[in-house]
């Protein structure tokens, strides 16, 4: 009975640490950033960014990492039915995939309105323009 118990928690702690193990192997965050700064027409610029630990190519990464992380949803859309001034924020354009908190990553950042340009700044450690 006793050897039985002991087995027993013995597979559930082994079993708990094999979900915390995955669980943060999937936390992590590994984007690729590609920033077009003068528009698609042009050049382009890449960058790399991993949190927990911070590395890559990305200028100020730990900054931008503790950015990231104290928003809930960095990389929301904006939503179909919001209303946006009209305004052009410029032609830059930048794409970010990969994974952020384990989550993938595909998307998009334009400035072409007020609702895009928000968007845009609230994540612009990820996108240096010089």
């Amino acid at each position: 009975m006793i050897r039985t118990l002991v087995l027993l928690c013995a597979a559930l702690a082994f079993g708990a640490l094999s979900v915390t193990a995955v669980s943060a192997t999937r936390a992590k965050t590994d984007l690729q950033i590609t920033v077009w700064p003068n528009g698609e027409e042009g050049p382009s610029r890449r960058f790399t960014l991993r949190c927990q630990p911070v590395g890559g190519t990305l200028p100020e990464r730990a900054r931008a990492c503790r950015m990231l992380l104290a928003r809930a949803m960095p990389f929301e859309p904006v939503p179909e039915v919001a209303v946006c001034t009209t305004q052009y924020g410029g032609p830059q354009v930048a794409t970010v995939r990969g994974r952020f908190r384990g989550e993938l990553v595909n998307t998009r950042f334009e400035r072409r309105n007020g609702c895009e340009i928000s968007r845009w700044d609230r994540v612009r450690l990820l996108f240096p323009l010089r």
